[in-house]
């Protein structure tokens, strides 16, 4: 796949180049730390692979990381997985999110928006108020360094106060959206056993009130180790029995008190989709999301005091906890809890407009649905301080680029990014300085030696490969919980590579640096940038007496979108009727998440699987893509190699 020059989409004029934060680093850099001082973003990313430790060192001085004791090194040990960032410092993260609070008390540190689209404004000096009298609180019921700390949340300030006490103390944090069902999110708390939960009553989404008391009486039943329960009224009910109110756990007015934990100490745990059981519950670390996070909001995003932040997100997706990590710039975040499309389509730009955001992000899907409903957004919405519209969750396609361009503004940088939930970041996406090309993600991040590697672990340029990071990012996590030899960790990003991680995307980095993404190189589903897995759908539908069992496809497509289909062996005797297609979608969507309903729902005459009786996802899914099927599978591997012809033909039939 050769790469064409062509024109770049945009270019960022002189001015914006030389006001970035990441010019003026570089210049500095140079100056302190014999970064280079020509050559633009490539020659400061070289250095920043080649001089790693160095450029860490760079990053924590400028963005002012507090270390409350020094620490001995940089890198204690280089080699993954296991790399020892800063050993012997101790810090807290919590602490440098609130610093805004002494210059800037009475200016918003949150913009909080529902389905009226009215910001409502929390300063600095009150967040970090709520933040004191909380820490205190969980410090009385006994929370100690360690301790997870759990949210059954939707997108609110209360979440944001909650996560934020949770790391003043020392605690680790966790959260689940409350569209999940509780199996979803039992599957998820069970496994880190928290000693508080924090729940709402309800929550509003398309215009709709949805009651989740039922729900929050059997977490609690479930979790045997929580010792309290935090209700917030969102719905305005009573608080449950024996259940904290939350007004009167934030009433106090004490100044927080920050726990000063080791660099490694954890601060929240994020979950995988578990495709092949439960969920992966990942395990980050205080100091390596602080600097990680200052390095890509402040660097990458170009975010400061003065600016806002909106990312359309939930807290059940990584970019949750990525959005209030704007707080450690100085920004303003944006914090919407409601529909993505509600009460109409252009619902984001509104808020956008709104809470005057100057770097707007959402999912490739959603600027899609724009572009399908016609949507106008410069000419029905002033959205003139919008600096940079950011896309993940998915590549955006060219024609998505296309029409940002056209509909927001010809002089916009258009940010497509490309991470994951395991490192809670992006491995590669905007710069600031570098120009824009259509259908491509600006360059790899700082500190990231981002490759794609033949099946051999050879580097390809031009070519499509397996995305590698071949050294340590702080942000990797320190482990997996429940996971004691460090197996489920190692095999899950270091068992194709040694020592290099491989992440599971099809990607090609070409001769300008620049980076495309083709999608997932397993089976992971991904719909509107929230993963699950397909072990979690499977055990929902399979409940149903008329399915014997079945099979789920994610598919990323030429256009943006995402089909996501459902095969389904039936029992004998059983009908794939209406009324059974209801049931399948009725249980996915209260049992799992609405996200997660199948675009179609496709009986087959069976199931393949393996030898060792795994089902067969990502060769079903190669061959859903047209590929052939001596090229999607190994023929030896199979337990009934007729059974990939139906998918064979139906990848033919839909072609």
């Amino acid at each position: 796949m050769p790469t064409v020059n062509p024109e770049p989409l945009w270019r960022p004029d002189p001015q914006r180049i030389a006001e970035s934060q990441v010019t003026r680093f570089q210049t500095w850099a140079a100056e302190h730390h014999g970064a280079p001082s020509e050559g633009g973003y490539p020659a400061l990313h070289r250095w920043s692979v080649d001089e790693l430790e160095t450029f860490w060192k760079a990053v924590t001085q400028w963005f002012d990381v507090r270390f409350s004791t020094p620490y001995a090194r940089v890198l204690g040990d280089r080699a993954m997985p296991g790399a020892q960032w800063f050993p012997g410092a101790t810090l807290n993260y919590a602490e440098h999110a609130l610093r805004a609070a002494a210059t800037r008390p009475d200016e918003p540190a949150l913009l909080h928006v529902d389905e009226t689209h009215e910001p409502r404004p929390v300063t600095w000096a009150e967040l970090r108020r709520q933040v004191g009298s909380l820490a205190n609180e969980l410090r009385a019921l006994g929370v100690r360094p360690g301790d997870r700390v759990s949210g059954y949340l939707p997108n609110v300030p209360q979440a944001v106060v909650a996560l934020l006490a949770t790391a003043a103390v020392g605690g680790v944090w966790t959260s689940c959206a409350p569209d999940f069902g509780a199996r979803s999110v039992l599957d998820r708390f069970q496994q880190v056993e928290p000693v508080v939960l924090f729940t709402v009553d309800g929550y509003r989404y398309g215009g709709k009130e949805h009651d989740r008391r039922d729900v929050v009486a059997e977490l609690r039943r479930e979790l045997p180790t929580l010792r309290a329960v935090v209700h917030i009224p969102l719905l305005g009910t009573e608080a449950p029995d024996g259940a904290l109110e939350w007004s009167a756990v934030t009433a106090g007015d004490e100044e927080p008190v920050f726990e000063q934990v080791p660099f490694a100490h954890p601060l929240w745990v994020l979950y995988s989709s578990g495709t092949t059981g439960l969920p992966k519950a990942i395990v980050q670390s205080q100091g390596g999301i602080l600097i990680e996070h200052l390095k890509q909001l402040g660097l990458h995003c170009d975010l400061g005091p003065d600016d806002r932040f909106f990312w359309y997100t939930s807290t059940g997706w990584m970019m949750w906890n990525f959005l209030v990590s704007g707080l450690l710039t100085g920004t303003t975040i944006v914090l919407y809890d409601g529909s993505p499309g509600y009460p109409d389509t252009g619902a984001q730009w509104r808020i956008a407009e709104r809470t005057g955001a100057t770097l707007y992000g959402t999912s490739a899907a959603y600027v899609m649905a724009c572009r399908k409903a016609e949507v106008h957004p410069a000419r029905d919405f002033d959205l003139s301080r919008i600096q940079c519209v950011a896309t993940t969750g998915s590549p955006l396609p060219p024609d998505g680029f296309r029409w940002l361009h056209e509909e927001v503004r010809d002089d916009l940088w258009i940010a497509s990014v490309s991470g994951g939930t395991d490192v809670c970041s992006c491995f590669a996406g905007a710069v600031p300085t570098l120009p824009v090309y259509t259908g491509e993600l600006q360059a790899a991040g700082l500190g990231t030696d981002l490759q794609a590697w033949d099946p051999s672990g050879h580097a390809v340029v031009d070519e499509v490969g397996e995305l590698v990071v071949t050294n340590p990012m702080p942000s990797m996590p320190v482990r997996f919980w429940n996971d004691p030899d460090g197996s489920r960790y190692h095999d899950s990003y270091f068992d194709t590579y040694p020592g290099v991680w491989r992440h599971g995307d099809w990607i090609t980095v070409t001769t300008r640096g620049s980076v495309v993404i083709h999608g997932r190189s397993d089976s992971t589903l991904n719909r509107q940038g929230v993963r699950m897995g397909s072990a979690d759908i499977y055990e929902v539908v399979e409940r149903l007496p008329e399915i014997k069992e079945s099979l789920v496809i994610g598919l990323e497509q030429p256009d943006g979108g995402y089909w996501m289909p459902l095969f389904v062996h039936l029992a004998p005797g059983a009908v794939l009727d209406e009324a059974l297609l209801g049931r399948i979608k009725q249980a996915i969507r209260e049992q799992l998440s609405p996200r997660h309903v199948p675009d179609e729902v496709i009986e087959v005459p069976g199931v393949p699987h393996t030898l060792t009786g795994k089902r067969i996802e990502v060769p079903v899914k190669r061959l859903l893509q047209g590929t052939a099927l001596d090229k999607a599978v190994n023929p030896g591997s199979v337990d009934n190699l007729d059974l990939l012809h139906f998918y064979e033909d139906l990848a033919r039939k839909r072609a």
